[in-house]
């Protein structure tokens, strides 16, 4: 006897053949200079070179992690950084303390080629917190070489900054204020010892 196929088994074997069909497709961000900074009127005209950043491993990832409750953690699978997160921050620091300076010459990652005095500046992010729909915390260590020194100064900054907004890019725009704040701080520095 030929058995006909019930029609609730018909029915998930489409839901099923559907469901595969489609997957959610991969979002990339890219953290950006932060366009409310400004410098002070006053151009420092210093040459600025911005060693690589480190960051905690659990965000060293191509995808986005946030927190969650307690100490939960969510790695979302289709929301990615658009580069190694490393290299975005030190070019994010490495455009902020251009504009906050009012110089051209900040680079990233000298080779070691240059024959100018530089101010160098290593990064090293300790959190890099990202709450969707309410806050980010940035909390870096810098350390910083005035050219011609072996002598190096060693400064911290935790920015805080509100998510204004859902979704992810409103999460980044968040990251691009807490960056800018650490690069302020970073900036003010250099400044007031360029003068010397």
């Amino acid at each position: 006897m030929i058995r006909i196929p019930s029609l609730k088994a018909v029915a998930l074997l489409v839901g099923l053949l559907c469901g595969c069909g489609s997957s959610p497709t991969a979002r990339f961000y890219a953290l950006s200079p932060d366009a409310t900074l400004t410098g002070d009127g006053t151009a420092a005209p210093v040459h600025v070179v911005v060693s690589p950043v480190t960051v905690p491993e659990v965000v060293d990832r191509p995808q986005i992690v946030t927190r969650a409750a307690g100490s939960r953690v969510d790695i979302d699978e289709f929301a990615r950084w658009a580069g190694p997160l490393k290299t975005d921050i030190a070019r994010v620091i490495a455009a902020d303390l251009g504009m906050l300076l009012g110089s051209a010459q900040v680079n990233v990652f000298d080779s070691g080629v240059s024959t100018k005095p530089a101010w160098r500046v290593r990064v090293d992010v300790m959190r890099f917190d990202s709450m969707p729909g309410d806050s980010v915390t940035i909390d870096a260590q810098w350390a910083i070489r005035a050219p011609g020194t072996p002598d190096v100064v060693m400064g911290r900054s935790v920015a805080h900054e509100p998510v204004l907004g859902q979704g992810y890019e409103a999460l980044v725009t968040a990251h691009n204020r807490a960056l800018g704040s650490v690069s302020r701080d970073i900036a003010s520095f250099i400044r007031w010892n360029a003068r010397k």
